[in-house]
């Protein structure tokens, strides 16, 4: 387990998250990122903090972890990122960058915590008009949510039809649903998922 980083208790806030990510950066302990990555996603949950995270580049740390092979590391970016993103210029900062398709590979993930988080990040970067970026609601996303919908989960159930509900138009919907061959079979329930059958 990582220990705190050594930061002077009068540097404040800049400076304690800087120190998390110089170590997130130079610790080649798979465990220290870990734990300091979690640390960083917990703190992008406090308004107070975005402007630092910003100027510290983090919403790029999480962006880039995204693409980790640890599937612990993408739980905690993604999470990070889910945080950040209810405010309007991180929100802006995470399409520019191109997160959109880093965050839809996300739901291909096994890990149900990583799968919540990118669907709620996509309803975030939706609101409040999913028809600024249409790749947020592109039929195999819709197809994806689809066959969340049957999870037996019921957070992942119920995500999946408030996305459906609120950010698909009912032609999409059907559109998706009258599809043969889904792109979305591709992507696998999370962990333990198989769908219901009516």
């Amino acid at each position: 387990m990582a220990q705190k980083p050594k930061v002077d208790p009068h540097v404040g806030r800049l400076g304690y998250l800087q120190a998390l990510v110089t170590e997130f950066q130079e610790t080649q302990s798979r465990d220290a990122k870990e734990q300091v990555l979690a640390n960083l996603a917990n703190f992008a949950y406090d308004p107070n903090n975005y402007q630092y995270l910003r100027q510290l580049q983090v919403l790029d740390l999480f962006l880039d972890s995204l693409s980790e092979e640890n599937e612990t590391l993408v739980e905690f970016a993604i999470g990070g990122l889910c945080n950040l993103c209810a405010d309007r210029a991180n929100k802006e900062y995470i399409l520019q960058a191109g997160g959109i398709p880093l965050i839809i590979n996300c739901l291909s993930s096994p890990n149900e915590e990583t799968v919540l988080s990118a669907v709620t990040t996509l309803m975030y970067l939706s609101s409040p008009r999913p028809s600024s970026h249409p790749e947020l609601t592109s039929m195999p996303v819709i197809q994806c949510m689809l066959r969340f919908s049957l999870s037996t989960s019921t957070r992942l159930q119920n995500l999946a039809h408030i996305f459906l509900q609120d950010f698909c138009s009912p032609s999409q919907v059907a559109e998706a649903r009258s599809w043969q061959a889904p792109s979305a079979l591709g992507i696998p329930l999370p962990r333990n998922e198989a769908p219901q059958h009516p």
